[in-house]
């Protein structure tokens, strides 16, 4: 678990046991109250009964050995979730197989990143219903509560906990897959912005006719829209940040990773028939940054040589 997220359920009470690799984490975050533990061993001995353990390491092989060696050490009626960012397929078979030796997996889908210590957590959750259920001040806890946002119309005499920020979303699972269909949407989000303000940035290039240019302010820009557009979103709080920050964004390559769960988004939807092509078209554009020229412009490039006589420009003009 992130030291935010320590903090933020120390602020709610919660007495909380902390292992990291890294001997500094755990030592800073036992310094503001946490219990610190220097070993797997060490922390799964300073747990109450029943345990419940959260794992919060990178997808792929370090969960699958965290997980297999927290599952080593626990007894049945123990707990281990997952609150990174797994495959849900690889929930849905560590579920079963911690099963056979009666211990439980929960799947924590965790949206909320360095601003979650204040804002709270936006929390997918997959698992056995009654343990989620009794896991609930946890969560309760991490999730961002209502704040100032304004309740949904017509959402009276719903019950649940959606409007607090965490939602019980099925079996095992079922948070990871929900979560991933979120940061495929977010991927798409962010493609759209960046787009458009690329499209407002070039808007005085030299290849346009001159009265059909324009120098616009994109911070201002980004700051106009943060206030009652439609468009609004807290990713556009986000790029109006990194815009008064740096206008120019010159501090940053433009290179973009991916997590990974953008890639499962579309192969969720390769396998259900549902077509995706902002989500699909975000991704491959990810792949794009990282690369100078590929092979395929390279073609294009010479296709338009040939068919009519179009050279390439120098780069950057």
């Amino acid at each position: 678990m992130g030291g935010n997220m320590v903090r933020r359920l120390m602020r709610g009470g919660h007495q909380c046991v902390v292992f990291d690799l890294s001997a500094e984490n755990v030592k800073h975050i036992s310094d503001e109250g946490a219990t610190g533990a220097s070993s797997m061993e060490d922390f799964v001995s300073k747990l109450s009964h029943p345990r419940a353990a959260w794992v919060m390491v990178p997808s792929g092989d370090a969960t699958e050995q965290t997980v297999l060696k927290l599952a080593s050490l626990m007894e049945p009626g123990d707990t281990i979730i997952d609150g990174g960012n797994s495959y849900y397929k690889d929930d849905i078979r560590r579920s079963k197989m911690l099963a056979e030796r009666g211990i439980i997996y929960c799947d924590v889908g965790t949206s909320g990143g360095v601003w979650g210590l204040e804002r709270g957590y936006c929390m997918m959750l997959g698992g056995q219903a009654e343990v989620v259920q009794r896991l609930d001040p946890i969560f309760h806890t991490l999730a961002p509560g209502l704040g100032d946002i304004s309740r949904t119309p017509g959402r009276d005499g719903r019950s649940g906990s959606a409007e607090q920020g965490y939602l019980y979303c099925g079996p095992s699972g079922a948070g990871h897959f929900v979560k991933m269909i979120h940061n495929g949407i977010e991927y798409g989000l962010m493609q759209a912005y960046a787009e458009g303000f690329d499209i407002l940035r070039n808007a005085n290039s030299k290849d346009l006719a001159e009265d059909h240019r324009f120098q616009f302010d994109l911070t201002d820009i980004a700051e106009v829209w943060r206030r009652g557009s439609v468009v609004g979103s807290w990713l556009l709080d986000l790029t109006a940040m990194a815009l008064t920050e740096d206008p120019d964004l010159s501090r940053y390559t433009g290179t973009v990773q991916d997590s990974g769960e953008g890639r499962w988004t579309i192969v969720a939807a390769l396998e259900e028939a549902v077509p995706v092509d902002v989500l699909s078209a975000s991704l491959y554009t990810r792949f794009r940054s990282r690369q100078d020229h590929t092979f395929a412009e390279k073609m294009l490039s010479g296709m338009r040589n040939k068919f009519g006589g179009h050279v390439e420009r120098p780069s950057g003009g």
